[in-house]
């Protein structure tokens, strides 16, 4: 059940989560499902909802979904409609920890795996100007909370509780180990 008699298939628009995957050597099909975010959810049964809807939706036999959501004291913050409520979101965020939720769904022709992983992320005090400065970037724009600590956003954030790449979107090591166990190898 080697990985290369059939791809991974990533059910994710995600450049992030792509890039993590291909940059571990996994062949890799894109199908990034249309997903209502409609459910009103606490933040980390949302993530866990979202992942297993996308995962559901598409076909194939190894097939990965995630989804990531950032948890501000019980409230998630998706990603922000426009700049002004990026602006927003970041200065709700400032001199504060918050959660972040990355739930995956795998499945595979063995079983199928449901996870959340959570890491604390604590953001320093942001003044107007830095605010002001990161959503001109645009960056924050597709992202959930409305930062991406793997770029710019990484000058906002004063420490990560828990694994890095749970806030980037992808746990990639919990992933892999997933994946080497059911013998789906890069």
């Amino acid at each position: 059940m080697g990985g290369r008699e059939a791809p991974l298939i990533l059910a994710s628009g995600s450049p992030r989560r792509k890039a993590l995957l291909e940059a571990l050597g996994y062949p890799l099909r894109l199908a990034p499902p249309e997903v209502e975010e409609d459910l009103d959810l606490p933040p980390r049964e949302l993530a866990q909802a979202l992942a297993r809807r996308k995962g559901e939706r598409v076909e194939g036999q190894w097939v990965l979904a995630a989804d990531t959501v950032v948890d501000l004291e019980g409230e998630a913050l998706g990603k922000p409609r426009d700049r002004e409520e990026n602006r927003f979101f970041l200065r709700r965020l400032s001199g504060r920890a918050h959660l972040v939720h990355t739930a995956i769904y795998l499945r595979t022709p063995l079983d199928l795996v449901e996870e959340v992983h959570t890491a604390s992320v604590y953001f320093r005090p942001l003044s107007e100007e830095e605010i002001a400065w990161y959503v001109e970037s645009g960056e924050g724009l597709d992202k959930a909370g409305g930062y991406g600590a793997q770029g710019l956003g990484m000058a906002l954030i004063e420490r990560v509780e828990g694994d890095f790449y749970t806030v980037v979107g992808l746990p990639v090591s919990r992933v892999f180990a997933l994946l080497w166990e059911r013998g789906f190898r890069p």
